[in-house]
């Protein structure tokens, strides 16, 4: 009934986990989740036999989440 592949499956968990992010009123909590997605549409990319727009969108946007969680945290010391 359900013919999906694991690519897909990673795809739609990768869509479902950067929607929830959408829903956090935490900013640090929005970025944490968005960057869980963000490394799940990475490999989802590379599962899709190297799509290069989905890789270096998303490893562009884990970056900028990576930078200001950072920036963050280390001003809270």
């Amino acid at each position: 009934m359900f013919d999906i592949s694991m690519t897909e499956w990673v795809g739609y968990l990768a869509s479902l986990v950067l929607m929830i992010s959408f829903l956090m009123k935490n900013i640090n909590r929005l970025r944490i989740i968005n960057s869980i997605g963000a490394v799940l549409f990475i490999v989802y990319g590379v599962m899709l036999a190297i799509s290069w727009p989905v890789i270096i969108t998303n490893a562009f946007i884990l970056g900028v989440n990576v930078f200001y969680l950072t920036k963050h945290y280390s001003q809270k010391e």
